[in-house]
């Protein structure tokens, strides 16, 4: 028995949770059941105790800490084990150390900060303490190399559907890689991979989402979000976290078994902002126009030129913004 199962349990519980109870579920005795509840205690858990009735989960020392996202995960594997770290350079970084050491598939890092972020193509992502998400999956994929880039598309499905159930907002998807609302960017994920010609030996999926902030700095103050500015509350991180592997673990299975996208490309097409509308494909050895008609089932971008040509858009080669913008 761990500290976690007693803090799922005690969150799952309506009011209070008999120590008699607690002991039958997790098959040990009322007096380990005690203990644990004394080291949450000295941890910072606020935890009432009455006679006859139980216990009662009042309130955590923070929002964000292993503890608090594994004692909400619902999941197989996806996020466990869970690596809190209060700050560091890249989760990313921490999650390629933990692979070449041998890490476990489903292996979580999260952080409160990161002083040295990093988006897609080496873009630096600002990563202040105390409000964002900071957190690396690492996966060992049944999958050749030419299949990983998909990966980044079944994130950003998830990470969109665990901020629509859990935070009541209209999340979309702005190909390949950023999850948006109301036009501002909420999210941007970032996939590296260690792999030999025809094996891959592990993919670290590192993931950003502003979650409190309140304000940003200058130089992304035109396009950044976050859930608080578009609900105007505050979100509660560790909840947040462990939704999105549960929405990605399902439809990571669906991916793996079928090695494509054809099982999610309904509900991504459905949640792409792009879709329908014109764009601007930022290829350096040819840009074009032309309306964005959704994914195929490998995952590129299918633009419609002028005259009716369909051109399919690799990920991994271009950026797409909107006619008028970022959107």
């Amino acid at each position: 028995m761990k500290k976690t199962d007693i803090l799922s349990l005690l969150r799952e519980a309506d009011g209070f949770v008999s120590g008699q109870d607690l002991s039958e579920r997790l098959q040990v005795s009322r007096t380990a059941v005690w203990k644990k509840i004394r080291q949450l205690e000295q941890e910072g858990y606020m935890i009432e105790a009455v006679r006859n009735r139980g216990y009662r989960l009042v309130s955590s020392p923070r929002d964000l800490g292993a503890a608090e996202v594994e004692s909400r995960l619902t999941t197989k594997w996806a996020g466990r084990p869970v690596c809190y770290l209060e700050s560091t350079p890249s989760t990313n970084r921490e999650a390629k150390r933990i692979g070449e050491e041998g890490g476990a598939h489903g292996t979580l890092v999260v952080a409160d900060e990161q002083t040295a972020g990093r988006g897609r193509r080496g873009r630096d992502w600002s990563s202040p303490k105390g409000n964002s998400i900071y957190m690396t999956l690492l996966l060992r994929p049944k999958l050749p190399p030419e299949k990983i880039s998909m990966v980044t598309l079944v994130m950003g499905l998830a990470v969109a559907a665990a901020i629509r159930d859990t935070c009541g907002v209209e999340a979309g998807i702005k190909w390949p890689n950023d999850i948006v609302a109301e036009g501002r960017k909420l999210c941007g994920i970032l996939t590296e991979v260690s792999a030999e010609m025809t094996a891959v030996s592990y993919v670290v999926i590192g993931v950003g989402i502003n979650v409190n902030e309140e304000s940003f700095p200058e130089s992304i103050r035109d396009i950044a979000g976050s859930i608080r500015t578009v609900t105007g509350k505050k979100t509660d991180r560790a909840q947040l976290v462990a939704a999105c592997m549960d929405r990605f673990e399902s439809r990571y299975e669906a991916f793996e078994v079928q090695q494509d996208l054809t099982p999610l490309m309904e509900e991504y097409n459905s949640l792409l902002v792009n879709r329908g509308r014109r764009v601007r494909v930022l290829d350096q050895a040819s840009p074009f126009e032309g309306t964005a008609l959704g994914i195929n089932a490998s995952g590129e971008l299918l633009v419609e030129r002028e005259g009716g040509e369909v051109t399919p858009v690799y990920a991994g080669e271009v950026s797409v913004r909107g006619q008028a913008g970022y959107v």
